[in-house]
């Protein structure tokens, strides 16, 4: 396959003023984000009609792609969502018109699958394989990295064409145009600093004045990488961390001993910031956020347990990926009656909602047939 390798800014802006004449492009991206706080684009993939062209953002200047992510032209990507954070970062912009062939392919039953998975299925084609772990900041690329990078938008369009006609049979363009605008809306980028505590695996089981020291050290933590660009467990391992959680250091001396801290955090700039995040810390009084089941009534718990059952199965009869058609947070917001509750408007309504009222109402209650199948029944006969 041949491609365009762009890598000066009036190149790009040719590139731009022909895809704006199309209806659609696809588009697919090449990062790192092991070795930093924020990722790293490194590659842009896009192909319309029969060109491709791999842009180079490391000679460009990324925020040129501006122009065509604010159009209302059609971007079509498979897996959208870290592709979108990763140009959201880059060019403080990203497409607002998408199509998701992974989403759009979880609705006609193939799960979540991934790239190579769908064309296989769908065109018999097998993707080019390259190294997963390749290096994608290095230049020149390889001849064999460029190639396994186009094929990741050689079968976009026509995946658009096939996915589109099947939903188009069954009545779910809608349902996947939903979806795909959820994922454009989604947030993106840094989390709030103040919350960065409870990624920690242990953050729940701390108590009193540790649960402070977690959140304020993992504030700490957190702002320090972003200002530095480095990896959070860069700044202060986990471990550490949570040592210095539990322990609640009184001075450095106690500080120095923490399992996990190390020379690098007793220097004179790090020793400061901590001890001050530690002292503040143990002043707090800090609340558990609650997991989303809390939220439900006492009551609604084991309807949550039975409806998600249910969701289950009506995923398996439609042949559509569970998750499309609810979360846990979906189900807890329709059982709190919330007025944004996905479940209450739209498609899922219809698919999933009225069956719900009805169960929730004690109209109808649920049994397992003998292919151990989840099955509606009128309450009389229950």
């Amino acid at each position: 396959m041949t491609h365009l390798w762009i890598e000066d800014d009036l190149a790009l802006d040719e590139v731009i003023d022909e895809i704006l004449l199309q209806s659609r492009y696809a588009i697919d991206t090449e990062f790192h984000r092991e070795k930093s706080y924020y990722p790293k684009l490194a590659l842009v993939q896009l192909k319309w009609g029969e060109k491709t062209a791999l842009v180079d953002p490391l000679a460009v200047d990324p925020r040129g792609l501006a122009r065509l992510f604010e159009s209302d032209i059609l971007a079509v990507f498979h897996a959208a969502q870290q592709d979108l954070e990763v140009l959201r970062h880059a060019s403080l912009v990203a497409p607002k018109n998408i199509f998701d062939s992974q989403i759009a392919a979880g609705f006609l039953g193939y799960s979540t699958p991934s790239l190579a998975t769908l064309v296989q299925a769908i065109k018999k084609v097998a993707l080019s394989k390259g190294d997963r772990l390749t290096d994608w900041l290095r230049r020149p690329l390889t001849t064999a990295q460029c190639v396994y990078a186009a094929d990741d938008v050689a079968h976009l369009l026509d995946l658009h064409d096939e996915l589109s006609s099947q939903l188009n049979e069954l009545g779910r363009t809608v349902w996947v145009t939903d979806a795909c605008n959820d994922l454009v809306a989604r947030p993106s980028g840094p989390i709030d600093s103040r919350l960065a505590w409870l990624k920690l695996k242990e953050a729940r089981s701390l108590k009193g004045s540790s649960r402070g020291v977690a959140q304020a050290v993992g504030q700490w933590r957190e702002e320090r990488a972003m200002r530095s660009d480095h990896p959070p467990r860069r700044v202060m391992s986990d471990m550490a961390l949570l040592g210095i959680a539990q322990r609640v250091p009184k001075n450095v001396e106690e500080l120095a001993s923490t399992r996990g801290v190390d020379d690098r955090h007793l220097s004179s700039e790090f020793c400061k910031e901590i001890m001050t995040a530690i002292r503040d810390g143990a002043q707090r009084t800090v609340e558990l956020p609650s997991h989303e089941s809390d939220d439900v009534e006492k009551w609604a718990r084991p309807a949550l347990t039975l409806i998600t059952a249910w969701i289950g199965e009506l995923a398996r009869k439609n042949k559509i990926d569970a998750t499309l058609l609810a979360t846990r947070s979906d189900i807890s917001a329709f059982l709190r009656k919330s007025p944004d509750a996905r479940l209450m408007h739209g498609w899922r309504a219809a698919v999933v909602g009225e069956d719900l009222s009805k169960i929730l109402s004690g109209t109808v209650g649920l049994s397992v047939d003998r292919d151990g199948h989840l099955k509606l029944i009128e309450a009389d006969n229950a």
